[in-house]
């Protein structure tokens, strides 16, 4: 008995001391993250917690409805392909070939409504902001120093070019593990703005690809002050709307009327997002409309001329898009999120390939993670030059 006792007042000895180190060392955001995780048998985020969060809303406008294609569904994903895309937990894969939806499938009771979260595939999102600001001149060009706009960085030669290729030099780090990096304070934490603009620059931009989701969030509070609109009323006006979303969206805030986590967490469904990719394969037109610059475009899914952090030439990152120079005589570039959100462009084969679910494929570095290949050849099993 006495033991017991002995054990639990230094449980509680313990307890109020860890308790007292997170409140005083600015942490309190881990309780949150701590009780959407752990607490609930994962060990990170998951897909439809949106609700967790304030939110936003991205407004529809006029419902613009894909043609169906002439073999929508005649295809059927090989067997192979298909144990790994149920080991991996799909909820949704969405193809769109020559304009049309040819291939819409869901999983776990998920459907063409369910909304769910973009992850880092909403750093594309501001990608295209930022190149529709550049257009209409709230943005003077690519490579305005961004202490124009965030006096915090004025001096340190950092451009918007160097948050889009993610080569900023700013110290800001990436770990998903780390319950005390960036990504966890941005995701559970309040006060976005505050904990981005604390971070400093220590390399040269420009010359090292390191892939940092403040670089993102910079871009959006740059956009903020450009238009003088949040990023969710921007997208909506100038996206959203443009290319006929079939619902409104929901961009996860820091807080109560905050800044959008616009390094993450749009909440959309497959077909909306595939509209995203449509828009760049048809270079940044929508039925016949010029939304985001042809040139922007082109330039966005081409490597950016960088070393990675060990030295090799960058072949696999343009402005927030993931590029893949060669597979099976396709170019290919992607969006993605951390637990499989793929929007995925082929534009030999006028193919878009949306795939949503609720893990990833790990990869090493900044490497393209095995799962990918598995969407990317299942279509064009399927439906290669329909």
């Amino acid at each position: 008995m006495k033991f017991i006792k002995k054990t639990l007042k230094w449980l509680l000895i313990l307890f109020v001391i860890l308790n007292t180190l997170i409140v005083f060392t600015g942490h309190s955001y881990l309780y949150k993250a701590i009780w959407n995780t752990y607490l609930k048998g994962r060990s990170g985020p998951s897909v439809g917690e949106y609700s967790i969060f304030e939110n936003r809303k991205v407004e529809k406008g006029i419902h613009d409805p894909w043609n169906t294609h002439t073999r929508y569904n005649s295809g059927i994903i090989p067997a192979e392909l298909l144990a790994d895309f149920e080991k991996y937990e799909s909820i949704a894969y969405v193809i769109i070939k020559n304009d049309s939806l040819i291939h819409e499938q869901y999983w776990d009771g998920y459907s063409d409504t369910s909304h769910t979260n973009s992850f880092s595939v909403a750093k594309t999102f501001v990608s295209i902001l930022t190149g529709i600001a550049i257009t209409e001149g709230k943005i003077k060009g690519l490579d305005q120093d961004i202490g124009e706009f965030l006096p915090e960085y004025k001096g340190k030669g950092i451009s918007i070019r160097h948050l889009l290729t993610m080569s900023s030099g700013i110290n800001f780090d990436e770990s998903y593990e780390n319950p005390l990096a960036y990504p966890a304070k941005a995701y559970y934490g309040k006060d976005l703005e505050k904990l981005t603009l604390g971070y400093e620059g220590t390399e040269t931009p420009g010359k090292i690809f390191r892939y940092r989701s403040g670089n993102t969030m910079l871009l959006s509070l740059i956009i903020e002050k450009a238009t003088g609109k949040t990023v969710s009323e921007y997208f909506s006006e100038k996206v959203w709307k443009e290319t006929g979303a079939s619902q409104d969206a929901y961009w996860s805030l820091d807080d109560e009327n905050g800044k959008e986590k616009a390094y993450c967490c749009f909440n959309s469904n497959a077909k909306d997002f595939a509209r995203i990719g449509q828009l760049y394969l048809d270079s940044g037109k929508w039925n016949g409309k010029q939304i985001v610059a042809m040139d922007y475009v082109l330039e966005s899914a081409k490597a950016a001329p960088l070393v990675d952090a060990d030295g090799d030439k960058n072949e696999k990152y343009g402005f927030n898009w993931w590029v893949l120079p060669e597979h099976k005589g396709h170019y290919i570039y992607y969006a993605r999120g951390i637990l499989g959100q793929y929007i995925i462009c082929i534009p030999d084969e006028r193919m878009v390939v949306v795939r949503l679910g609720k893990k990833r494929e790990k990869a090493a570095g900044d490497a393209h993670p095995a799962d990918l290949f598995w969407y990317i050849d299942a279509a064009l099993n399927m439906y290669s030059k329909d």
